[in-house]
């Protein structure tokens, strides 16, 4: 099913998502498939579930997007659209790396924002098997921007006071869903 997406300014996307316990796995094929097909409505290469207003642990990514931007690995072609269930942030290392990013939570609008270039980070898959991934470039940035949602941060909680101040206007439009969208969302403050 697609859900709404929820739009800046909803308290939802402020909460730190809480891990899914083990009572809850059973109910976790639904979300996963909402989450991907809310997702790919919205021409998104990733989504968290506080974005459909599930406070839970919990997003996914499809990197294939980046095919022909990146020098993938044979290997990791495999595992293109990947399941993040319960995920913690082992390190992240390197270079800092500037990037424009956007979200289907704040549309229309990019940024650059910047993050380390490597990644290691713990999961449980699609299926609850513990998975250890180690990444870097724009597939640790797809991750961290995800993760983050998990933490109740958005990537304007990264840009300087400045920047945040000068998209304050259009930020205001959007929570109050005055904006155009080519998928559903929903709005708080509407």
């Amino acid at each position: 099913m697609i859900h709404p997406i929820l739009a800046y300014g909803d308290p939802i996307l402020k909460l730190k998502a809480s891990n899914i316990s083990i009572d809850e796995t059973d109910n976790l094929g639904p979300l996963i498939k909402d989450l991907w097909e809310t997702m790919y409505n919205a021409n998104g290469v990733g989504i968290a579930a506080p974005q459909i207003g599930i406070s839970k642990a919990i997003f996914v990514a499809d990197f294939s997007f980046f095919k022909e931007e990146e020098n993938f690995k044979e290997e990791e072609l495999i595992n293109m659209q990947q399941v993040f269930i319960n995920p913690k942030i082992i390190s992240e290392t390197g270079n800092d790396f500037n990037y424009p990013e956007g979200c289907l939570s704040i549309p229309n609008i990019s940024e650059n924002v910047i993050r380390k270039e490597k990644l290691k980070i713990n999961f449980l898959d699609k299926n609850l098997e513990p998975q250890q991934m180690i990444c870097s470039g724009i597939i640790a940035r797809v991750i961290q921007h995800e993760f983050d949602h998990l933490k109740g941060i958005l990537f304007t909680d990264k840009l300087s006071y400045k920047k945040r101040k000068s998209l304050k206007q259009e930020l205001n439009l959007i929570s109050s869903g005055d904006i155009e969208v080519k998928y559903k969302m929903s709005f708080f403050n509407k």
